[in-house]
């Protein structure tokens, strides 16, 4: 006879007769209730056929609407009721998937007893443990899985280390491996795997104790040479490096060794070795990506353009997965190179992963650069966003190409339409409010700050910005001292809030409190609107000399800076 599961799956035809909703729709309040109603008139009746079909139908139907909960209650009654292993097995299935441990461990174990010969039944039992730390329980079952099949206890020993290694307690697993282990010393994988829990729970003489007997009964495995190198180099690097010098002499082929090795170097600053180890791998293994990569990332960390370009050219004719981040490093190195259409062929090139942002980015401010701010602008609108903050990043670009053009109604416009969208994001309100203040819309600049500092109290940047327009427009300036002076104590090494802060010690006649605080921020950033601040400051104190100084050499490295323009006349017409 067919189990109840089958039966079920065959009768979802029957959906559509009136006691279930059809598929494509998604159940109301009144279904989910009703729904909730029949399960418990199940439970509370002993089950007949008819009575389990429906049952598995409603668990099947509610999962697909999204009613995880639901789903699981109704397979974990059918499977209590039925003890059909297949029952049994979806139950514990969607548990899973439910993220319900409550319901998972104890299906589980009623699976395991089902199908006491089903090995993935005890496997999965034996995850749902390891999941929820039952380590008690789990070791007599680990014991008897490996011990079922002896002829795998390598490939098993191994399964068992990928599986333990996501469980949290680092100590438990220590201890249950090695109570695996302790019965197959002759397994190297047995040792491996102690070795990983070892490193994994910062037990650094038991990983490399563990790590030279796998070593020792497997001779050239490489996974297990790199944890002795690991645990070597914590404590002193230099013994890595000479443990895997070693290693190669013995094993000149082995690749991943080397490539650890490459990377100690670079670590190390010994660059010019790091190079010999690439350039034997280029050797040896001159179409292997995993080799080709780092090649090329060392070249251009070291500044040797031509042999970086070299090797990520040679990536892009190789299966190399990840095109987008070799374009991005391309598009570096012709920006580099003063070539900046190549550049901006290679950014476009860049269509996904972490590089995907700054390499649009970097395209948009080439075409601005070169005169193209429009095509820079159409750019961005066809860019396709992944998500909400995408959409946020792509439109502070924007005002950022604007901001350069000089085009402040435009980005005040752009931004505040932004905000109509994303009235509670952090950067647009900040942004916002230095448009606003800008084009002198003080009190908006000022609702937005303050809408800011509500949803984040301590951001300085923020109440910098806000105090700075106080002060600097001459109003409340004791209120805005106080913020500037909050905002200093979050960023004590910030030369723009200190900068801030010496202008309202200014406007509040504190010129020498002004002046030392200028000259600490100078010092740290020689920025033009810091020099600016400064050369008046020291105008005012009679040290004009001084302050002409000041402005004169900030003048020569920025020539076109408003702000010291404008101090500069005021006071040198």
């Amino acid at each position: 006879m067919p189990s109840i599961l089958v039966l079920a799956r065959r009768s979802l035809i029957v959906a559509s007769l009136g006691f279930a909703p059809p598929l494509a729709a998604a159940p109301n309040v009144q279904q989910t209730a009703a729904a909730g109603a029949a399960l418990q008139l199940a439970q509370d009746a002993p089950l007949q056929d008819g009575q389990a079909v429906f049952l598995a139908l409603l668990g099947e139907m509610a999962w697909q609407h999204g009613e995880s909960d639901l789903a699981v209650q109704a397979y974990a009654e059918l499977a209590q009721h039925s003890h059909d292993p297949l029952v049994t097995e979806r139950a514990v299935e969607l548990a899973g998937m439910a993220r319900r441990a409550d319901f998972a461990l104890p299906l589980a174990r009623q699976w395991a007893k089902e199908a006491p010969d089903d090995p993935h039944a005890l496997q999965t039992l034996a995850g749902v443990l390891a999941a929820t730390g039952q380590f008690a329980e789990l070791a007599p079952l680990l014991e008897k899985i490996l011990a079922a099949d002896e002829s795998n206890l390598g490939d098993n020993f191994m399964r068992l280390g990928r599986m333990l290694s996501r469980t949290p307690d680092h100590r438990g697993v220590l201890v249950l491996l090695d109570q695996l282990a302790q019965r197959y010393p002759q397994v190297p994988e047995a040792h491996f795997v102690v070795a990983g829990a070892a490193l994994t729970a910062e037990d650094h003489e038991r990983a490399i104790a563990e790590a030279k007997v796998a070593l020792m009964l497997r001779p050239g495995w490489q996974q297990a040479a790199m944890i002795e190198a690991h645990e070597l180099g914590l404590a002193a690097p230099e013994a890595a490096i000479d443990f895997l010098v070693a290693f190669l002499n013995d094993y000149p082929q082995a690749r991943d060794v080397r490539l650890q090795l490459a990377r100690l170097f670079i670590v190390a600053k010994r660059y010019g070795e790091a190079r010999g180890q690439f350039d034997r791998l280029l050797q040896d293994f001159p179409d292997n990506p995993e080799v080709v990569y780092p090649v090329a990332v060392l070249a251009l960390q070291q500044n040797d353009l031509d042999r970086a370009a070299t090797q990520f050219e040679r990536l892009l004719q190789l299966d190399f997965p990840d095109r987008s981040s070799v374009h991005y490093f391309l598009g570096q190195i012709e920006e580099e190179r003063k070539h900046p259409e190549e550049a901006l062929a290679h950014y476009r090139q860049v269509v996904a992963g972490d590089q995907y942002l700054p390499a649009l980015g970097r395209a948009v401010q080439l075409l601005a650069d070169g005169g193209h701010l429009d095509q820079a602008q159409a750019l961005l609108h066809d860019a396709r966003a992944h998500n909400a903050q995408e959409e946020v990043v792509f439109v502070l670009m924007e005002a950022q190409l604007l901001r350069g053009a000089k085009r402040y109604q435009e980005v005040f416009d752009l931004l505040e339409g932004a905000l109509k969208k994303h009235p509670d994001d952090a950067e647009l309100l900040y942004d916002a409010a230095l448009a606003a203040d800008r084009l002198g819309r003080y009190g908006l600049s000022e609702t937005h700050l303050r809408r800011l500092l509500v949803k984040q109290p301590e951001n300085a940047y923020a109440l910098n910005a806000l105090g700075y327009s106080l002060v600097d427009r001459n109003v409340r300036l004791d209120e805005g001292r106080q913020l500037i002076a909050k905002a200093l104590s979050l960023v004590p090494d910030d030369p723009f809030v200190m900068d801030s802060l010496a202008w309202a010690d200014y406007r509040l006649g504190r010129l020498e409190d002004a002046r030392v605080q200028l000259e600490k921020a100078y010092a740290l950033r020689a920025d033009p609107e810091i020099a600016a601040h400064l050369g008046e400051v020291l105008w005012q104190l009679t040290r004009r000399e001084e302050a002409v100084a000041v402005w004169r050499k900030a003048a020569a490295d920025y020539p076109d800076n408003e702000a010291l323009a404008a101090a500069i006349r005021k006071y040198q017409p």
